[in-house]
């Protein structure tokens, strides 16, 4: 399956706008033959928007939702995008992947919140793992600071994910994470992560790009620069297989020596 990734700040606190920087995405990502397009954390509002956080935040099935929806279905192609989720009283930093049909596959509240910033505006999700079925892959989500913890990705690993979405929010200076960590953490687990981050300025933070989708090889088989960006590259299930038969980190674990790890 060809991923698309956009490397995009979009424009922060501008739903509409960022949906047309979505819509325009899309159809390029169409056009090169991509079946999913994957966008950074907070995609459709912003990050750094302070309070605005909290009044643009919808439920997973409100208006933007619908909106993306529409997008993906007249492009055909699926789409997995961040933004502040609506719960109640409640805001959580979610992901959500809507299918090519415009379908809600799956929707991802950010586990594992980073920095003072991230804890005034959210509240932590509970579910570590969130995945749906797409084009004969298990598609994960996960979001930025949560792949740095191995113990999500693994827990991924262990439920069979194929392609492990990462929208990202990543920021100078630490972007050793998306060069380094994310490789990693792909080859360790063999699957595929796909790391898609913010770009530029925003606010008091600086996201560094370098948006990449990183194969069970270990291997980038994309990477963004600095700046506003596509970069498309292919899941391939039969190399996937390969690598899973001649890396078998999985079967060789012995569960019953990494208790005290709990």
């Amino acid at each position: 399956m060809r991923t698309a990734l956009l490397q995009s700040s979009g424009r922060p606190g501008s739903l509409a706008g960022n949906l047309k920087v979505l819509d325009d995405a899309a159809g390029r990502a169409a056009a090169a033959g991509a079946g999913l397009l994957a966008a950074p954390e907070m995609f459709l509002t912003g990050y750094a928007i302070g309070d605005a956080i909290a009044h643009l935040a919808e439920p997973a099935d409100g208006d933007s939702a619908d909106a993306v929806a529409e997008i993906a279905t007249r492009h055909g192609l699926a789409i997995a995008y961040g933004y502040p989720e609506r719960a109640g009283d409640q805001v959580f930093n979610s992901a959500q992947l809507i299918s090519a049909a415009g379908d809600r596959l799956a929707n991802y509240r950010k586990t594992h919140l980073f920095g003072r910033f991230e804890r005034d505006h959210f509240t932590p999700g509970e579910q570590p793992v969130v995945q749906a079925e797409l084009a004969g892959l298990r598609v994960g989500l996960m979001i930025c600071y949560d792949v740095e913890f191995p113990e999500n990705v693994r827990a991924h690993a262990l439920t069979g994910t194929d392609l492990l979405l990462v929208p990202t929010a990543q920021m100078h200076p630490f972007q050793f994470v998306a060069e380094s960590v994310v490789p990693v953490r792909a080859f360790e687990n063999q699957l595929y992560v796909a790391y898609v981050n913010r770009v530029g300025q925003e606010g008091e933070f600086d996201f560094v790009g370098l948006s990449t989708l990183a194969g069970p090889d270990g291997v980038a088989r994309t990477r963004a620069g600095r700046g506003e960006e596509l970069v498309l590259a292919d899941v391939d299930p039969v190399l996937l297989a390969a690598s899973r038969e001649a890396n078998p980190y999985l079967q060789d674990r012995r569960p019953g020596l990494y208790g005290s790890l709990v």
